[in-house]
């Protein structure tokens, strides 16, 4: 068995969503259940005794030691965080919470777990922290891609609390031996994310007849990941990565936001096209562009793939069809999801 944390999520929920389509291995999945979390996302698991979820927060280390204590899981996978650049900058109080205390309080309670397994099960089990690029700063234009030993130069309140958190794993296993692994992730994309992020907001607005709104002059460029590539990633970083050691995990596809935006509305004029001809690129808007917004992240995942063996299945291409098509196909998950504290949101943060 393992134990999942923010597995309602988008990254979560597909990690768990794939993990149980390729394993009897039963899951514990603990997610607070925030805006971000969807239990609409698990809807397939309905009945399946595989799945076990608790509604918790990662915080909450009584909770926590018990459901360890009864569960005995082999392994822990971490996703749970604050994970929005905006909302981070307009509340960054939660980002701190979740993602520095929630994080340290999840550690005490596994290493209490841990430190009194027999040898055979203390020397198998792992825990694995999902992180992200943005931890690494900024790149200029010609700048190498990040490497695992890149310095930490975080320029958000969101980067800075997943640095921090990265930093308490890192130092649980120097200090105590807490088999620890951390993945950093470049921009995951695909099936249930919720439509905060630039991809999803494109799609859904622009089948909506709504501005696209693209920060500064949108050259913005990151690397994009699909999801499913993603978790293949980290189910074999779980499976053969070496403690203590720290994996890039990026797509090789490194796209300016405006080229992003482009495409998708290609793919819609072909798939949904609009009812008065017109391409959807008409429906661009230029707004201001946030505080402090990082020019560039690109992933170099060279480490994933010369050690586990692993690359992504995905070009940008073939994901970003699959997921516009995803999002036409789920209209309902996505009208769930659109509630109007959403809408609030998206209003205050691009404008009416």
């Amino acid at each position: 068995m393992i134990l999942v944390t923010g597995g309602a999520g988008f990254i979560g929920g597909n990690f768990v969503l794939d993990w149980l389509a390729q394993s009897d291995e039963p899951v514990i999945n603990l997610d607070k259940l925030t805006y971000a979390g969807n239990l609409d996302t698990l809807n397939s698991l309905d009945g399946d005794a595989r799945h076990i979820f608790v509604r918790a927060d990662i915080g909450d280390r009584e909770l926590i030691t018990k459901l360890l204590a009864e569960h005995q899981p082999r392994a822990v996978i971490n996703f749970a965080a604050e994970s929005h650049v905006d909302r981070s900058i307009s509340g960054p109080g939660e980002f701190i919470q979740t993602n520095v205390v929630g994080t340290f309080n999840l550690l005490e309670a596994v290493r209490g777990y841990w430190s009194v397994l027999p040898a055979e099960q203390k020397d198998a089990f792992r825990f694995l922290h999902v992180s992200t690029d943005e931890v690494y700063g900024s790149l200029e234009l010609n700048d190498p891609a990040f490497r695992e030993d890149n310095n930490y130069e975080p320029n958000s309140p969101y980067s800075a609390s997943k640095a921090a958190s990265d930093h308490l794993v890192r130092a649980w296993h120097h200090t105590y031996g807490l088999p620890v692994l951390t993945t950093n992730c470049s921009n995951n994309y695909g099936p249930y994310h919720f439509p905060e992020k630039l991809i999803p907001l494109v799609i859904l607005n622009a089948l909506a007849g709504k501005p696209l709104p693209i920060y500064g002059d949108g050259m913005q460029i990151r690397d994009w990941l699909y999801v499913k590539d993603h978790c293949s990633a980290i189910r074999r970083v779980l499976e053969a990565g070496k403690p203590g050691e720290t994996y890039n995990v990026g797509g090789w596809n490194e796209k300016p936001n405006i080229d992003v935006v482009k495409t998708i509305c290609a793919i819609l004029d072909q798939l949904k096209p609009r009812a008065d001809g017109k391409p959807y690129v008409e429906q661009i808007t230029y707004v201001t562009d946030r505080p402090g917004h990082d020019r560039r992240y690109a992933i170099d995942a060279t480490k994933l793939e010369r050690e586990l063996g692993w690359k992504p299945a995905e070009t940008f291409e073939t994901g970003i069809r699959k997921t516009v098509q995803w999002y036409l196909d789920s209209q309902d998950w996505v009208q769930n999801v659109t509630s109007g504290s959403y809408r609030e949101w998206v209003s205050k943060q691009y404008g009416a």
